[in-house]
Order: C-alpha cells, then sequence, then structure tokens
C-alpha cells in the first residue's frame, strides 16, 4: 500500500516537471526571432510603439507579448506597370515600364510607419503613372520614337526622385514596350505610302527632265554637224555628198551579197536587164 502514494507522487513531480519544460519551451520559443539573409526587421514596442532602428540578420530576443518584429525584403524586386498616356499632339500611347527597387534601409522604420510592409505595391504605380503622363506630354507621337534615349532619361530622373520622397531607392528604370493607338498606325502606314508615292513623282520628274536635257542636247549635236557638213560643202562643193552616197551604196551591197535569197541585176543604159541574151535572136 504504502508504494501506491509514492508512484503517485513521482508521477505527479514528472508531469509539473514536463510542464515546467513546456512552459520554458514555449517561452524561449517566443522570445527568440530570426532575420534571414536579404531581410530586415523592425520592432513594434506596445509601450514606446515602432523602434527607431531597424534589426540586421540573425538570431534576436525580444520580449513576448510586449514586442513583435514585422519582416521587411531588402533585396531589389522587379516591378512592371502599363500606363496610357497622350502626347502633346493628342495621340494615345501605351508604354510599359520596368522598374527594379528597393527599401532604404536607414529609413526602414520610417517606411513601416507610413506605408506599412507593402510599401511599393503603393507607391511605385502611383508615381509611374504621374509621372509617365508629365513626360509624354512633353512629346508629339512621333518623338516618342525618334528620342527614345531622352523620354527613357528624363522619366528615369524623374522617377527616381520621386521615390526618394518615399524612402525607396530604384536601381534602374526602363521603357520595354510602346505603342500606338489603331488610329495613329493608320494614319503613319498612310504617311508612308503618300511618302512613297511623293518620292516616286520627284524620280519621274527628274527622269523626264534628264531626258529632256538629253534631246535638246542631241538636237543641238545634230543641229552643229548639220552645220558644219552644209559649210564644208558650200566649201569643197558636193564630192562629200557624193562620197558619203558611194560609201552606203558599198555597204548596201555588200549586205546583200551576203543573202544567200537575194541576187543584185545591175541595170543597163538602156533600161533592160543584161541577162547575156542576144536579141537579134528574137528578130527571127
Amino acid at each position: 500500500m504504502a508504494g501506491g502514494p509514492a508512484a503517485v507522487s513521482f508521477l505527479t513531480n514528472i508531469a509539473k516537471a514536463a510542464a515546467g519544460l513546456g512552459a520554458a519551451a514555449s517561452l524561449a520559443s517566443a522570445s527568440l526571432y530570426t532575420v534571414d539573409g536579404g531581410e530586415r526587421a523592425v520592432i513594434f514596442d506596445r509601450f514606446r510603439g515602432v523602434l527607431p532602428e531597424s534589426v540586421g540578420e540573425g538570431t534576436h530576443f525580444l520580449v513576448p507579448w510586449l514586442q513583435k518584429p514585422f519582416i521587411f525584403d531588402i533585396r531589389t524586386r522587379p516591378h512592371n506597370f502599363s500606363s496610357n498616356s497622350g502626347t502633346k499632339d493628342l495621340q494615345m500611347v501605351n508604354l510599359t515600364l520596368r522598374l527594379l527597387s528597393r527599401p532604404d534601409v536607414q529609413h526602414l522604420p520610417t517606411i513601416f510607419t507610413s506605408l506599412g510592409l507593402e510599401y511599393d505595391d503603393k507607391v511605385l504605380p502611383s508615381i509611374g503613372n504621374e509621372v509617365l503622363k508629365a513626360v509624354v506630354a512633353q512629346f508629339n507621337a512621333d518623338q516618342l520614337l525618334t528620342e527614345r534615349p531622352h523620354v527613357s532619361a528624363l522619366v528615369r530622373d524623374a522617377l527616381i526622385r520621386r521615390a526618394r520622397e518615399f524612402n525607396i531607392i530604384l536601381d534602374d528604370v526602363a521603357i520595354t514596350h510602346l505603342s500606338y493607338g489603331i488610329e495613329f498606325s493608320l494614319a503613319v502606314e498612310k504617311k508612308q505610302v503618300a511618302q512613297q508615292e511623293a518620292e516616286r513623282s520627284k524620280f519621274l520628274v527628274a527622269k523626264a527632265e534628264q531626258e529632256r536635257r538629253a534631246a535638246i542636247v542631241r538636237a543641238e549635236g545634230e543641229s552643229e554637224s548639220a552645220r558644219l557638213i552644209s559649210e564644208a560643202t558650200a566649201m569643197a562643193g558636193t564630192g562629200l555628198i557624193e562620197l558619203r552616197r558611194i560609201e552606203a551604196a558599198k555597204e548596201i551591197a555588200a549586205e546583200l551579197a551576203r543573202s544567200p535569197n537575194v541576187a543584185y541585176i545591175p541595170a543597163g543604159g538602156d533600161g533592160k536587164m543584161l541577162l547575156g541574151l542576144n536579141a537579134a535572136g528574137f528578130g527571127r
């Protein structure tokens, strides 16, 4: 009988010890928190509010119930958003902007107090659309293509300046896509066709002008040649003309001689063809 109370007492002591160890483990777990690489922690204290200093990587202690950690990702993260903006000449343009952003570690408590953990989703789309509309409105639609580097630089500088007001650092800003409305695209296509037609018309006009000049030069040359021949004929008589006539006859005769289907029979002085026949024989 004596062994029964002793066993009960022993088991009770074990249960108390286990409960104590469990409470101690729970307290220790609640008193520790871990900050991973690329992260920072902001501590909220129920008595003092948000502490002015952020906590770096590693495992740290806090006062359970009294303090609570909020983890920030301080690595660079990409953001993409689109904006439909109007140009200076009242054309609508669709632009897609890509940002690489991260929080300013020195001002994490301020960011948490004013914006919370989702600071980038609250700030970047609004200031991005604001800056894009303001910059695009300074240019005509065609200038966005011809002066794209200048437009990108203006957008980047303005966005970096605006983001610094919210303690956000932008590592890169780029316009990744730019497209125009259907009406403007059709107008550009018609303009290109009209320009091609104008260039073709200019080419035809220039060609006609060159042909006209060539005809004038050719006519002037023929006129000068006729004048020289006339002067030579007046000075030397018609011998040159007869010589040219003989040369032309020789060339014609040579061409006819080379042809097997043509026979050339010269005419006699009495206008009759010479066939080598005795005319007296026909009179018998």
